[in-house]
This record gives C-alpha cells, sequence and structure tokens, in this order.
C-alpha cells in the first residue's frame, strides 16, 4: 500500500462521489471527499483545501452581538442599507486602515463577499446590454467565475503574474477597447497566489477603468494582510494599497471573514465610491424604477437577495471596526499567526522536494500569509492533489482558479500545532514514492 489510506477505500469514495476530473472539482467537492475520508478510516487528514478561520472570532464582535440579541434585535427587521452606526463606522475604517474616504451611504453590508461580489457583477452586467463580459485577473477564487455562470454574464481572464508592472496596461487594455467589459474583478492579496497588485499596476487599473467607463470590483478579503508591511495602526501609513486611489468607477468588497475571523456569521460591507453610487443610469430606471446605481444595489438586488444581513451580525461588525479604528483591537497583531504558519508549511514542503508555485510577487518574493501555492516536478494540480489525498492531505487544483501553472492552492488556516510533524513525516513518504516527478520538471 502505497500512502497512508488504502488507496481503494480513496478511490471508491472519489467514484461515489461523482468525481471524474480534479482539476474541475470545486473546494466543496474536496472536502466532501477528505470527510467522508476520515469518517470511514478514523485518518486525520490535514486540510489544506479550505479557506476557513484558523482562530477564534473577535471577541469584541461576539459581546456585541449578544448584548444586541438580548436586546431584541432578532425580532425587528434590519435596514437593508445598513444600520446608521454600521454605516457610519465603516466609512470611518476605510480612512483609518485604506485612507480612502466614502461616506457612510455607500458602505452597504451585504451577506458575505460572495453576496456582495453577485450582487456586483449582477448589476453592473445590467446597464448596458453591449456590455456582457466581466474580466477576472486570475488567479482567483473560483465561485466568482461560477456566479457570472449563473448570472449569465460571459468571463474573460488571464493570469496577471505573467503580466506584471507596466506589461498590465497593455494587457487590460487589450481587453477593455472591445467595449463589451462591464467590471474587472481581482483580489489583493490575491486568492491563491498571495500576489499583490502594487500601486503602478493599481493606477493602470484605475485609469483604464475610468477611461473605459468600467466598474472596478475590488476584492479586499484580505485586506492588511501582505504581512511585508505593518498595515496594523489606524490612520497612520503604510495603508492597504487600493485602486480606489485612482478612479470613482469602483466598489471595495471588505469582509469580517477573514481579517476578524467571523465568518460564521457572513457579514461583509460593499462600499461603493461616492460617484458611483449617485451615478444615474436610464437603464435601471426603466428596468426597476431606481435610476441610482447605489441605491438599485441595495433595494433591488439586495432586497430581492435576502432583505438584508442579519441584524445582530451588523452590531458586530459595528463594534469590530470601531475597536480597529480606535486602536483598542490591533486585529492585524491576530492574523499574523497565518503567515508564521504558512512559513513553516513551506520549509517542510521545500525540504521534501515540493516548490512554491507563485514564488514572486513581481520582483519581490512572495508574503507568507493565509493562502499559499505548491507544486511537485512535472506533475499536474490534478495528479499531485489526487496522490496527496493517499497521503491524508488535501488542497484544489490550480486551474480551477484561472492559473496557468501546475499545482495546488493550499491554505494554513486549519494548520494546528500537531500538524507540522504529521506534514513532515508524511510527505517525506511521499517524496520518497515520487521522485521520478521531480526529473525535468518545469512550471
Amino acid at each position: 500500500m502505497s500512502g497512508v489510506i488504502d488507496r481503494t477505500v480513496v478511490d471508491g469514495i472519489i467514484k461515489e462521489l461523482e468525481i471524474e476530473d480534479f482539476a474541475t472539482a470545486s473546494i466543496r467537492q474536496v472536502g466532501a471527499i477528505v470527510r467522508t475520508i476520515e469518517e470511514r478510516t478514523g485518518t486525520e487528514y490535514i486540510h489544506f483545501e479550505m479557506g476557513i478561520p484558523g482562530l477564534p472570532p473577535a471577541e469584541v464582535g461576539v459581546k456585541a452581538e449578544c448584548d444586541a440579541l438580548q436586546k431584541g434585535v432578532a425580532s425587528v427587521y434590519p435596514i437593508i442599507d445598513g444600520i446608521p452606526p454600521l454605516k457610519a463606522e465603516a466609512s470611518r475604517f476605510l480612512k483609518a486602515f485604506l485612507n480612502v474616504d466614502i461616506a457612510p451611504e455607500g458602505c452597504i453590508p451585504t451577506v458575505g463577499s460572495m453576496q456582495a461580489s453577485f450582487a456586483s457583477l449582477m448589476l453592473c452586467s445590467h446597464i448596458d446590454s453591449k456590455r456582457d463580459t466581466v474580466l477576472y485577473l486570475d488567479p482567483g477564487f473560483p465561485v466568482q467565475k461560477t456566479q457570472a455562470k449563473v448570472i449569465g454574464v460571459n468571463v474573460e481572464s488571464f493570469d496577471v503574474a505573467d503580466y506584471r508592472g507596466a506589461a498590465l496596461e497593455e494587457k487590460i487594455e487589450s481587453y477593455f477597447k472591445k467595449g463589451n467589459i462591464c467590471a474587472v474583478l481581482y483580489s489583493s492579496p490575491n486568492n491563491p497566489s498571495w500576489m499583490c497588485l502594487n500601486e503602478t499596476e493599481l493606477e493602470i487599473i484605475g485609469r483604464l477603468a475610468t477611461k473605459y467607463d468600467v466598474v472596478v470590483i475590488e476584492d479586499l478579503a484580505y485586506m492588511t494582510m501582505d504581512f511585508r508591511k505593518d498595515m496594523g495602526m489606524p490612520f497612520e501609513p503604510p495603508y492597504q494599497p487600493s485602486v480606489a486611489n485612482y478612479t470613482h468607477n469602483y466598489i471595495l468588497l471588505m469582509s469580517a471573514s477573514k481579517i476578524f475571523s467571523y465568518a460564521g456569521q457572513r457579514i461583509a460591507m460593499a462600499c461603493i465610491s461616492d460617484e458611483l453610487y449617485k451615478r444615474y443610469f436610464d437603464t435601471l430606471m426603466q428596468r426597476y424604477g431606481i435610476g441610482r446605481f447605489g441605491a438599485a444595489f441595495a433595494y433591488i438586488y439586495l432586497y430581492t437577495f435576502s432583505s438584508g444581513v442579519s441584524h445582530s451580525a451588523q452590531y458586530a461588525m459595528t463594534a469590530m471596526l470601531k475597536a480597529a479604528s480606535d486602536g483598542e483591537y490591533r486585529f492585524v497583531d491576530d492574523i499574523k499567526e497565518y503567515a508564521h504558519r504558512t512559513h513553516r508549511i513551506k520549509e517542510i514542503m521545500q525540504k521534501n522536494g515540493f516548490n512554491v508555485v507563485y514564488d514572486k510577487d513581481d520582483t519581490e518574493l512572495v508574503s507568507d500569509g493565509f493562502f499559499f501555492t505548491i507544486g511537485y516536478g512535472n506533475m499536474t494540480g490534478a495528479e499531485l492533489l489526487k496522490e496527496l489525498l493517499y497521503y491524508g492531505i488535501s488542497g484544489i487544483d490550480l486551474k480551477t482558479t484561472g492559473s496557468t501553472r501546475k499545482g495546488i492552492r493550499a491554505c494554513s488556516s486549519n494548520i494546528k500545532p500537531h500538524h507540522y510533524a504529521l506534514l513532515d513525516e508524511r510527505l517525506k513518504a511521499f517524496n520518497e514514492k515520487h521522485k521520478q516527478y521531480l526529473n525535468n520538471s518545469d512550471k
């Protein structure tokens, strides 16, 4: 038997769950395989597949939410575009950590960033029938492309690692000038590569978005988590870099899931620039009877999706944002733990023949953070993922993220202290059986 788990058991479960190709298997599908194997064999997996926070939720948020529930907010429908204290603190938080000015009016709570991106994509695609395509700067979060498919919007994408710096301008403009792009979406820090767009690149994106009237959807799920810089002091530089400094055509997605470890309560903020929020569109008026972009976002899309965000979660978010902006809650100090974990994991993997796939962030070494990428010789991502399952290790194929490189995405969030020795032991066994793949390897 090769590996730590009987191959026939693993193969049987893969067949049972109808996974035919790991190059297209979703995060949830891989998670289902791993959970089933664990249940049937009793073997503990090292879970690299899911980006679930591995830290306790922010205490200030938990207390505020409990207090709100005790006061009876559970019986009252929340305001769809957000309770006033939350909107005010979101605006202040953006100033404190991004040095960006957005009025409270445009700071709207959503049921996680997934709802924010879904609503943003749908709204942008309904403004002009000729603009029926979203451009994704890959690699990226796979489900955001699924959202476009559900909406019925076309997708264009490219691997941004191949077009860093000045090269990014020509590449993006080649898409924008076709006239069919309604929005461009990316994350920075990037899921999964952990690359971060620099000021030159953000200026390019912003300037071209203004020139071609394209809305930029900037996913800041991992804001301040480029730990090469200390962005943890409110109202002091360095600030989280953002396209908001270079265009008025933007929506910032700001989530509590990772920075506050508050993923279970599903709350985020869609922060729309003042200019875009107030902008009037005849097409929206004709379709919905509401012409302003921001009003349509809240009172059409969010209303029909969920009628607002959990009332108590809004109070939790308010408290967390306020404590962070006041300097009382140093959330960045807490989440640096992910960088420490990733650093140790990378050392173990490289010692056992693995490589960091996206090792460079333009000209610098990529930061250690929440996500990282690993490869092994000339194995494809699908091959590597399936083989690692036999050794009690999971992940997702980079191909599902739009990457042009071979390997898998991994997350350090669920690593426990005892996992490091276990990971070393399993990877050593893996390496001994697979060294032939290290010959003539390429990216």
